[in-house]
């Protein structure tokens, strides 16, 4: 069956909505504790969206670097140092698909150890879920129930819904008040002193790298993978995709970029199939950037978390799912390893000791079978 690279309906605006989730509280974050300006954010992050779905003809998340952004809002960064990161950032992944170091590493990761790093992807999340779901269990569990009920709905997909429900709730709770009315904006020339590329990769980037690494190449394209056999996505070519856009980005008001298996779950779960939900999220991030550039912030801090929540929590399942590919007996102790170490210290660490686990296990079985 011949799959289509570009459909653009509701499932596909559905689907364009599912990694919100992770992209809201960092954004917000941005915008109000980096005092980055929100027409520069949303307005390249829109265009990361349409380049990247028209090249790859996939859903494939755009959405924010982790590390670097939780560090730049606990820090305090300006915007140059967000942008100076960002910069740095398009320097590492360009000189990995380069050297071909991703290829490398994607080469002795075994299946295991990606799985494992999935499921401590999708755990992290519906943990963080059940927490946002929390500040309103009622809206949090009707939510649940609305995804599994339209979850297939050609003609009201569940994000959409869940969407119209949240905003609906800010309407009647009297939300919208105080929110400042749409105005034109355009995003500025940026520039930002060569020091901070350095000063940056110090304080986050280097700890970014690991993370990418194994979250937004290695887990994105097992996962793309899985969607769509038919569709080959390489991780030099993510790689190449994320130092393009990050080099770029930066002088025009953009935040560190990457992909990410949790945004693409997202995406998948909520109807995403084609190139067209990430237009379709592309020309909303823009359109919001021009016009909405001083009321997004206080948009998404007032929209529901419990709504938000259940989203996450229900992407979060969706990615422990693909264990099931895995052998019973030798694939268990890596992926085991691997899900435990991510959960107590980090996904870079849980990669490489499940790693040292298949790799030890192998030795002790090539051992055994000369013993015999």
């Amino acid at each position: 069956m011949k799959i289509k690279s570009f459909e653009f309906n509701l499932r596909e605006l559905a689907g364009s909505m599912g990694d919100f989730g992770t992209l809201f509280p960092l954004a917000i974050g941005y915008i109000v504790v980096c005092d980055m300006n929100p027409a520069g954010l949303l307005v390249m992050m829109g265009l990361a969206n349409i380049v990247t779905g028209l090249v790859y003809r996939l859903p494939m998340p755009i959405e924010p670097m982790k590390v670097l952004a939780v560090m730049a809002i606990a820090q305090h960064w300006t915007p140059s140092m967000v942008y100076a990161s960002a910069f740095s950032m398009g320097l590492v992944w360009l000189l990995f698909a380069a050297t071909g170091i991703m290829d490398r590493v994607a080469a002795i990761t075994p299946r295991s150890v990606t799985r494992g790093i999935q499921v401590s992807l999708g755990l992290l999340l519906a943990i963080e879920a059940l927490k946002m779901i929390s500040a309103g269990w009622a809206v949090g569990v009707f939510s649940i129930i609305i995804v599994l009920v339209l979850k297939d709905n050609r003609y009201a997909p569940a994000a959409l819904v869940l969407m119209l429900l949240g905003l609906s709730m800010m309407f009647i709770q009297e939300r919208f008040q105080g929110i400042a009315p749409p105005e034109f904006a355009l995003p500025s020339l940026t520039i930002f002193p060569l020091r901070q590329v350095w000063d940056t990769l110090l304080l986050a980037g280097f700890a970014q790298i690991p993370l990418t690494a194994t979250n937004a190449v290695i887990a994105t394209a097992a996962l793309i993978k899985n969607y769509w056999p038919e569709r080959t996505v390489t991780v030099r070519q993510l790689s190449l995709n994320m130092g393009i856009m990050n080099i770029i980005i930066p002088f025009f008001g953009g935040m560190p970029l990457c992909h990410g298996a949790g945004g693409l779950a997202g995406q998948y779960y909520f109807g995403a199939r084609t190139g067209g939900a990430n237009i379709i999220e592309g020309l909303i991030e823009i359109f919001f950037g021009i016009f909405l550039a001083g009321a997004i912030a206080s948009i998404m801090t007032h929209f529901p978390r419990a709504v938000i929540g259940a989203m996450m929590f229900l992407v979060g399942v969706e990615l422990t799912k693909f264990v099931r590919d895995l052998r019973p007996g030798k694939d268990l102790a890596p992926l085991g390893i691997t899900v435990l170490i991510s959960l107590a210290f980090n996904m870079a660490v849980g990669f490489l000791a499940g790693l040292l686990c298949h790799y030890f296990m192998e030795k002790i079985v090539i051992w055994k079978i000369r013993k015999l």
